[in-house]
């Protein structure tokens, strides 16, 4: 089964069997994207991603990039009209554009769209540019800092409009724009900008605007630049060097796809686009995966529950983990779970695990508002930094765990204080397990005993006792087994409700969560237990909308006003359907989800409970994650039901 599902890690040109057209291809002919000039109430879904693996840049179906963070994916953004419209953006369409199409080229993050308009047709090439010759595992090892944006006249005679407005810090600094040789520079905050142009711009006090007509044939290359100081002042390169720079990137992604694409089985190519945008959501220094490329997108248009997620959560890690062991990215699962495993050991003994990061290990994640943005649709407030690192939360001992116990080859190599650190994360999970916390959905409320808590200490003592020869902590065992076996008789008794029929969010209560699709998911319970049985179906029948998407839960949060279905929990729930053998059904399921990724394959946190809309943060690398778990489950359960 492995080999047929993952392949070798090399790329295959032949479809997979019972494929009658690419996921993809679908995805982009049901989008129905519109044409407009850009602005901060487009459609999330509207949005692209770049990457050079160290920032994040979304770009807008009409050609408007409305956010960029340099040099790091938790930046003040240099464009921001995602969250107002005042915060900077950069646009390059044509005059009378008619209509839009885009796809990324080939394996890569290189996105190219087409547009239209009365008299021919423009493609523009967008990159966030790769170090040059960064290949393979080092993809991102290097980067010039450097937005490339390139237009190329492919029919006909194309008026094309250019406006350049960056706002650094977030909108707040409006830089002085000043001509230079080959291009503009940006005066103005701690970001020195420089911008590469072929044609020269009006500057009138606002952006910068400039016209160019374009002939069949005819290219102009745009590359932004970004450094620290003005003794370090940013190159203006000319026309060649972007041109080559953009082949370079290119190059590298495919040199990367044909390493790590090795996925064999059903939604092969949404599986393996998922795995290069958790790789574009990787910072390469550190090999720490952010949950989101952007902060502050709501769980509901209008509404208040805006979070920053561009930060590593220990709570991702063991799904991550597995995620990216589907996806065949092995350097990059062992990268990831060193920094984790690093990250947590530099904590004082005794301490509650710190349940987030900042991509560079930092711990300090302090949360302040930005009242100058609206936000997206006026979703206010606009948040950056993210209190919840603050919080309790029992289950992340679980996850740490579950992380090592994926990844045992790695164990070898890790630092002797570094093992003693997990076998004492275990200890704490043993001795912690019993108290209330703020569960996995970061509950705002008063602290609560989570089902799902209790859960991953079970987990994590669970491990502990696998990894015990690994972890140099034999004499531990006995202890670990005795509290494994008082947290399973605690969630049996208590974590059942008789009411629900189910297993149920927290002790003493009949609200139904999806995180208690995780009981058989993490091997507590047999999935065709009747018990788990009975939960899966509690979920799909009163945990789902009218479209068969699953919320988190429906109970009171301690926030205001209300949020969308998630996608993670619908892959939940086809997962589990998958574990019992219910493949049918988790195919259904499965197709729901996925149904709603952009046209090019993208997913962001939730849906609008009232439309088909994307909402929450974007893209979200816990819905990708879940894509592939859930898809992986499925084309195991159905081998093993013909018997391969």
């Amino acid at each position: 089964m492995l080999s047929q599902l993952r392949g070798s890690g090399q790329r295959e040109t032949s479809r997979p069997h019972g494929f009658a057209m690419n996921d993809l291809d679908a995805l982009a002919g049901a989008s129905g994207i519109r044409y407009g000039a850009g602005m901060a109430s487009d459609p999330i879904a509207d949005y692209a991603l770049l990457s050079d693996c160290r920032s994040a840049a979304l770009v807008g179906a009409a050609g408007s990039v409305d956010w960029l963070c340099f040099p790091r994916f938790d930046s003040p953004s240099v464009f921001g009209r995602i969250l107002g419209e005042e915060a900077g953006f950069w646009a390059i369409r044509p005059v009378d554009g008619t209509g839009t199409s885009r796809r990324y080229v080939g394996p890569s993050m290189v996105l190219e769209t087409t547009h239209t308009s009365g008299s021919g047709t423009i493609t523009v090439t967008d990159a966030l540019l790769l170090g040059d010759g960064n290949r393979g595992h080092e993809l991102g090892a290097a980067s010039p800092g450097a937005l490339l944006r390139s237009v190329r006249c492919t029919s006909g005679e194309v008026a094309v409009d250019v406006i350049f407005d960056p706002r650094p810090e977030y909108g707040l600094v409006r830089p002085l724009l000043q001509q230079a040789d080959g291009g503009l520079l940006a005066r103005g905050g701690a970001d020195v900008l420089a911008l590469s142009s072929p044609v020269p711009f009006e500057l009138d006090g606002g952006p910068a605007h400039a016209r160019l007509s374009l002939r069949a044939g005819d290219a102009a290359h745009f590359v932004l630049h970004h450094r620290h100081s003005w003794e370090d002042r940013p190159p203006l390169w000319d026309q060649a060097e972007a041109a080559r720079r953009l082949e370079d990137t290119l190059q590298g992604w495919n040199s990367w796809s044909e390493l790590h694409q090795g996925y064999r089985g059903p939604w092969q190519d949404l599986v393996s686009a998922s795995g290069r945008f958790l790789q574009a959501l990787t910072y390469f220094p550190t090999g720490a995966m952010v949950a989101a490329a952007t902060t502050s997108l709501p769980e509901v248009a209008g509404g208040t529950r805006n979070w920053d997620y561009r930060y590593t959560w220990i709570r991702d890690a063991s799904m991550t983990l597995q995620a990216l062991w589907v996806a065949a990215c092995p350097d990059e699962a062992g990268k990831f779970f060193r920094f984790l495993a690093t990250a947590v050991a530099a904590q004082q003994d005794g301490d509650d695990l710190q349940i987030m990061y900042g991509i560079g290990g930092e711990r300090d994640l302090s949360e302040r508002e930005l009242p100058h943005l609206p936000g997206w649709r006026s979703s206010r407030p606009v948040r950056v930094g993210n209190g919840a690192w603050q919080q309790r939360q029992l289950d992340i001992y679980g996850e740490l765990l579950d992380a090592a116990d994926r990844l045992p080859e790695y164990l070898a190599d890790l630092e002797p204080e570094t093992k003693r650190f997990l076998a004492g994360a275990a200890d704490l999970a043993a001795a912690r397990w019993q108290a209330p916390d703020q569960g996995i959905w970061e509950v705002r409320g008063e602290p609560r005993h989570f089902l799902h808590s209790k859960l991953m200490c079970w987990v994590a003592v669970d491990r502990a006792i696998r990894l015990a020869d690994a972890l140099d902590a034999q004499d531990r065992v006995p202890d670990w087994e005795q509290a494994r076996e008082a947290i399973a008789a605690t969630i049996r008794g208590e974590g059942w409700s008789e009411a629900a029929n189910a297993y149920t969010q927290s002790f003493g209560s009949a609200e139904l969560d999806a995180s208690s699709l995780l009981l058989c998911i993490v091997g507590f319970l047999p999935a065709d237990d009747p018990r788990m049985l009975a939960t899966i179906d509690a979920v799909d029948r009163n945990l789902t909308d009218d479209r068969g998407l699953v919320f988190r839960y429906r109970a009171a949060d301690g926030l205001p006003g209300e949020e969308g279905t998630f996608l993670l929990c619908t892959f939940w729930l086809a997962q589990a359907l998958a574990l019992a053998g219910q493949t049918g059904r988790a195919r259904t399921v499965f197709d729901r989800a996925a149904g709603f990724a952009s046209d090019l394959g993208l997913l962001a946190e939730e849906v609008a409970a009232d439309g088909r809309e994307l909402l929450g943060n974007f893209p979200q690398a816990f819905s990708h994650i879940g894509l592939i778990n859930a898809a992986w489950a499925i084309a195991a359960a159905e081998q093993e039901s013909s018997g391969g």
